[in-house]
């Protein structure tokens, strides 16, 4: 198993916005299948306008406010704390995405590629609130499965998605399948994970797990944390601005 720290990067993106980017940068352009991870945090007045997108899917998970989404299928939804949304860009898709009119709107947006056969298919949108995507508490740690486990949110690649929120000084052992491709990633709080240090905007990239393992993670403070993993599709990613192709 190869482990890798990557410290997400300040970035510009949509309408008066500043994300803290994993991928794609200059120092490292994806971890397949994911082919961006953004952790955004938006006032009112910006946002991400009108634009269109090809070849991936794409899950906006919602830690604090609200998002507005409208897209060319009709779709016109708001999606609060806790809730997900959720568009399959497929052969093509336009669509806006805005905060809510007052205080802060932050969370995860996360891109997830398409293999080279499902690049043509049709756009489609999901819509999840908070009661929809599974929780459970375990020993010091709420766990909110995002895709996977019981979550009814459906992918075309097979993927473990969940936030978990920590009390101090408690310990989850997360699993990571055999062959899958998987990201730790630090919302708030302090973390000591594989004998290192990982705070708030940094993250470890994994790789390479030739057999199932499992990967302490133990909270210094109160704190959060993002778990994604899925089985590379190891094809060709040509990613330019909105597009995967």
């Amino acid at each position: 198993m190869v482990i890798d720290k990557l410290i997400g990067q300040e970035t510009p993106e949509g309408d008066g916005v500043v994300v803290t980017r994993l991928f794609p940068t200059h120092q490292i352009m994806n971890h397949d299948p994911f082919v961006l991870f953004d952790h955004f945090t938006l006032k009112e007045g910006t946002g991400f306008p009108n634009h269109p997108h090809r070849g991936f899917e794409a899950i906006t998970y919602v830690f604090e406010g609200g998002m507005n989404h409208k897209d060319n299928l009709g779709n016109d939804k708001f999606v609060s704390q806790g809730g997900a949304q959720v568009f399959c860009a497929g052969s093509g898709l336009i669509h806006s995405e805005m905060p809510a009119n007052k205080g802060t709107t932050s969370g995860i947006q996360l891109w997830i590629n398409l293999s080279k056969k499902e690049k043509g298919i049709s756009p489609t949108y999901q819509f999840f609130e908070k009661e929809d995507l599974p929780s459970y508490s375990e020993n010091g740690v709420e766990v909110t499965d995002i895709v996977g486990s019981n979550s009814p949110v459906f992918l075309h690649t097979k993927i473990v998605y969940q936030h978990l929120k920590f009390e101090r000084n408690t310990e989850k052992l997360i699993n990571i399948q055999k062959s899958f491709n998987a990201i730790i990633y630090v919302v708030s709080g302090e973390f000591e994970i594989k004998n290192q240090k990982i705070v708030r905007g940094e993250s470890l990239l994994i790789s390479s797990v030739e057999k199932p393992s499992v990967v302490s993670t133990k909270s210094i403070n109160k704190g959060e944390i993002i778990f994604c993993s899925a089985i590379p599709h190891k094809e060709p990613i040509y990613q330019h601005g909105p597009y995967v192709d």
